[in-house]
């Protein structure tokens, strides 16, 4: 048997941590951070620390690790407290008590040591624990430990982050990352600074390689290759380092994470069981604006060609909600089709061995496929993850377009990802999405994804294809102006002669009216008036700007629509323009007849380029690296 340290208690002051207290620690007064990596627990009170950072996930450790018993240790000095063991089963509303497992601490300005040997049984999902205190109490040095009955994984964890001109957010990550992890005195967390590194692949040669790299961190210039690209590159480096990586940790740039869930990833991947051995670990994504909302851990591809979560969003403030999390079970019917996205999963270098690299999107698709692909057991769980921007805030048509049509189409060819995914009738839902709300530039764009998709792999592979299509993408979507612009433009168009951006709500935005069963079917068949039934509409409609909004009921019978990105302070006006659609539905009409014409051809070209496009030699050979 051997005692692993495996998860600090965590108690932080950054401003999320400020502003969402309950994801560490639920208490009726105040904490402060103290000296020394002390925290004060400032008055009487009661102190809940079974929280989303705070409360051991005993469930899922004893069903991916070799753990087999559970104990809390702490530090304490000041007023007397008691310290009580908590845990949480799936009817739990709150954390409940274990009797006699506490102890009490008289007052003393001595530290004294807590350690308690954790009580569990097969219902638990979540131990905690509380501590009741009589006055000020400061704590330090607080952690859980696992007993395994098996070795210790040798354990070598690479972590790589792709970044394009975002210096504030990647800089800021390698000094934390240096500091909390390289550079904390109080905790090497089982010896992790020598079995860990950080590649950060500047695809926009932006950063001061020389100054940011030392022994621990590297800074790698790179052509824009994308986050695709970046990534792959990210593996490579890994896998031919010294000694090589038996892990990578791929992490987006524009996040915010607590270095602690980095160690406990290295903590889980050293006691992981045979079961688990090969799986994913997919850090949760929490909403970077709504601190305490978990958007996401594990995705998956349904039936519509959609990227979608498993889970519903939580509220991880909550303890119902935490249990939620840790209890899931996904649905048969996405088992086989469900990845963990990039923004922070952690994949073993046998599965890149086994399966190949990814293949080179640039952008969107790229971690879905490579998590379809491979196919494995994933791994959850709270207090792994980090803070990212909804997608909601970040919309992007020459991503989610081009992109996504694009590539979700030559992933179905090459690899035979996602098979129950229709993705065909996917590009032609978004065409007369598109078309519908009179977004013509977008429509083009879908278009323009799908015939870039049937000249086949021979230009998909080619080294500048992936960042000049991007580019152009970005040239060929609809332009979003200021708040100031949108008002000028406006003054142009006699519809809107009464619009006024500065009196706008949110209601008025977000909301849709209802339609009856004969307006439904009207506008299905004519695509909002522009065929069979064409009329040039009247009058204006104010709608979100976000392209998987469908408002109906507003914009039936309208001329021009005003659509709004109200967080980010921007908008454009569209103008029905039925001849503009007959050009596209024509456009489309011919696309699909060339695509039932050659999909055999191209399902044949796509499949045999398969081996070449994820081969180690070809990537090196993408990537200038030969």
């Amino acid at each position: 048997m051997s005692l692993v340290k495996f998860a600090n208690v965590l108690l932080e002051t950054t401003p999320r941590a400020l502003n969402y207290p309950g994801l560490y620690c639920k208490s009726d007064a105040p904490l402060l951070e103290g000296d020394n990596d002390q925290w004060i627990l400032t008055g009487m009170g009661h102190y809940d620390f079974s929280t989303y950072y705070n409360a051991l996930s005993v469930g899922k450790l004893r069903e991916y690790t070799y753990a087999r018993d559970f104990f809390l240790h702490l530090e304490l000095k000041g007023a007397g407290a008691v310290v009580r063991q908590t845990h949480g089963t799936a009817f739990s509303h709150g954390p409940e008590y274990v009797d006699g497992v506490e102890a009490s601490i008289p007052p003393s300005q001595d530290w004294q040591s807590v350690d308690l040997h954790l009580t569990w049984n097969s219902k638990d999902v979540l131990l905690g624990f509380v501590i009741d205190a009589e006055g000020p109490v400061s704590l330090r040095n607080g952690y859980y430990s696992v007993e395994i009955d098996h070795r210790l994984r040798p354990v070598n964890l690479a972590l790589a982050s792709t970044t394009f001109k975002k210096e504030s957010y990647i800089t800021g990550n390698i000094e934390l990352v240096k500091e909390k992890i390289f550079g904390d005195v109080h905790d090497d967390c089982n010896g992790i600074k020598d079995h860990f590194h950080m590649y950060v692949i500047d695809n926009g040669r932006t950063l001061n390689a020389k100054a940011l790299s030392d022994e621990h961190v590297t800074v790698v210039p790179n052509r824009n290759v994308g986050g695709a690209g970046g990534f792959t590159r990210g593996m490579i480096l890994a896998m031919g380092q010294e000694p090589a990586a038996t892990h990578v940790l791929l992490m987006d740039d524009d996040v915010s994470v607590s270095p602690e869930s980095i160690k406990r990833t290295y903590n889980l991947l050293r006691i992981v069981n045979a079961q688990y051995k090969d799986a994913f670990i997919s850090g949760a994504m929490l909403n970077y604006n709504i601190g305490d909302i978990q958007t996401e851990d594990v995705g998956f591809m349904n039936k519509r060609g959609e990227f979608q979560p498993q889970k519903p969003p939580l509220r991880v403030t909550l303890f119902e909600d935490i249990i939620f999390n840790e209890m899931f079970q996904p649905m048969k019917d996405t088992k086989h089709h469900s990845y963990a996205a990039w923004w922070y999963c952690v994949i073993p270098v046998s599965q890149i061995r086994r399966h190949g690299l990814p293949l080179p999107f640039f952008v969107r698709c790229d971690d879905a496929e490579f998590g379809v692909r491979c196919d494995p057991k994933f791994i959850t769980m709270n207090g792994i993850g980090l803070w990212h921007s909804p997608f909601d805030v970040r919309y992007n048509a020459a991503v989610e377009r081009y992109q996504t049509v694009r590539n979700t189409l030559i992933a179905r060819f090459v690899t035979g990802f996602a098979p129950q995914s229709d993705f065909v009738g996917r590009m032609h839902e978004l065409v007369r999405l598109e078309a519908k709300k009179f977004g013509y530039d977008n429509a083009e764009l879908v278009l323009d994804a799908f015939e870039d998709f049937l000249k086949g792999p021979d230009f998909f592979e080619k080294k500048d294809t992936a960042e000049s299509t991007f580019l152009a993408a970005n040239r060929n979507k609809e332009k979003m102006v200021s708040f100031d612009e949108l008002q000028k433009q406006a003054g142009r168009v006699p519809e809107l002669a009464s619009f006024n951006v500065n009196s706008l709500t949110r209601q008025m935005i977000d909301e849709d009216k209802p339609r009856m069963m004969y307006q439904r079917a009207h506008d299905f068949i004519t695509d909002n008036s522009q065929r069979v039934f064409r009329t040039q509409g009247e009058g204006y409609a104010i709608v979100p700007a976000n392209g998987w909004v469908y408002q109906p009921g507003v914009i039936r019978g309208k001329r021009v629509l005003v659509l709004i990105d109200w967080y980010n302070r921007k908008g454009c006006i569209r103008v029905k323009d039925n001849d503009r659609y007959a050009r596209i539905e024509k456009r489309y009409m011919r696309d699909m007849r060339k695509f039932k014409v050659n999909e055999k051809k191209l399902h044949a070209e796509y499949s045999a380029a398969r081996a070449r496009l994820t081969s180690l030699g070809y990537w090196k050979q993408y990537l200038d690296m030969d």
